[in-house]
């Protein structure tokens, strides 16, 4: 049987490791040792909690560690201000001041092994404007909540036109971004998922209709972390020009889908979007939008970007009417795009768990 993981720290001060280890040895708790972000980011978010030393603050910041719940930034002594300022932006729950803290950092490495919720999250992206990535995002919410995973469907770009309308939600009252961004980032996670728009078991955070703005960093760290505890899976509709909100969502993402229509300039164009998304996460795969006026070939297109092919849709004309009735797309559950969508989310909730 595969061994639960252990508490993290992350420090290359010889000094605080000697205490550390010696707390984790007086919990009776054994602990995983990280130099530096490099190291710890296999290990960062199953980690049951995550220590950072003092010294190793400002590079996990550097390195856009995902946010997470448990964080403990620990230092010796008393810590500069600076220290403080960098605890919110980086995520951490809590800052342990050595040796006060060391009744609380025992209680908390004696503690058995919370392990993660079992939650995916799938980020689409458009290698073109209008590539089709939101009807796309908004399919496979449909096809997760027919297979009866609780989700969350994510807008994330404020020039998308709004998945609010994709799903023909325009009127379902809820929280926005705008709200959001409002509380600082700082919410209960089950009062978040509580006052975005919601039909069953399908939530939506999306934007205003006069909202313009981006995505704040905070706001989006808060609702990932948010939905990681209360939702099976997570899709995330991102802009073509990440912002530190869309780099969050991929670094967060189990797979990231990118849309190409089948034409030679949008392959050229996803080749630069490509570019960008890559560094943020390595799962990338493709689907090719039909149809192709110069008969490219879908596994041509995925061979050119260097990606594995996810799938490919062919146009669906009754959809494209549906959508500007209002209508869902997946909403029968029948078509081209409600089969790959299914086959996806199957795929996602099947596929080992992978740390980021």
């Amino acid at each position: 049987m595969p061994q639960p993981p252990r508490p993290l720290l992350v420090t290359a001060d010889d000094d605080l490791l000697d205490d550390l280890l010696r707390l984790a040895a007086a919990a009776g708790s054994e602990i995983d040792v990280a130099p530096d972000p490099v190291a710890a980011r296999p290990r960062f978010r199953p980690a049951p909690v995550a220590l950072i030393g003092a010294d190793q603050a400002e590079p996990c910041l550097r390195a856009g560690l995902p946010r997470r719940p448990r964080t403990v930034l620990v230092a010796r002594g008393a810590p500069g201000d600076e220290l403080w300022a960098i605890a919110e932006p980086l995520g951490a729950d809590h800052v342990a001041v050595l040796p006060e803290a060391e009744p609380w950092l025992i209680e908390q490495l004696a503690g058995p092994p919370r392990q993660p919720a079992v939650s995916r999250t799938l980020a689409v992206i458009g290698g073109r404007g209008g590539a089709g990535a939101s009807i796309l995002s908004a399919g496979l919410a449909a096809m997760a909540v027919e297979a009866r995973h609780r989700t969350l469907l994510i807008d994330a770009d404020p020039l998308g036109g709004g998945l609010d309308l994709v799903l023909g939600w325009e009127r379902v009252g809820g929280l926005r971004w705008s709200g959001l961004a409002g509380a600082g980032g700082r919410v209960d996670p089950p009062a978040l998922l509580g006052a975005l728009p919601h039909r069953g078991d399908l939530v939506l955070l999306s934007f205003d209709r006069d909202e313009l703005s981006g995505v704040p960093a905070e706001a989006m760290a808060a609702t990932l972390d948010a939905a990681r505890r209360g939702r099976d899976v997570i899709v995330a509709d991102l802009p073509r020009q990440l912002d530190d909100a869309a780099v969050l969502a991929l670094q967060a993402a189990d797979r990231t889908l990118l849309v190409v229509p089948a034409e030679l300039r949008a392959t050229a164009s996803a080749a630069r979007t490509l570019a960008q998304v890559r560094p943020h996460c390595e799962q990338v795969a493709v689907v090719v939008r039909g149809p192709a006026p110069g008969r490219l070939k879908p596994r041509e297109i995925a061979r050119t970007l260097g990606l594995p092919l996810a799938g490919s849709l062919r146009p669906e004309p009754a959809m494209c009417q549906d959508l500007e009735r209002g209508t869902a797309p997946t909403a029968g559950g029948k078509g081209p795009l409600a089969d790959l969508c299914r086959r996806l989310v199957t795929e996602l909730m099947t596929a080992p768990v992978v740390a980021a």
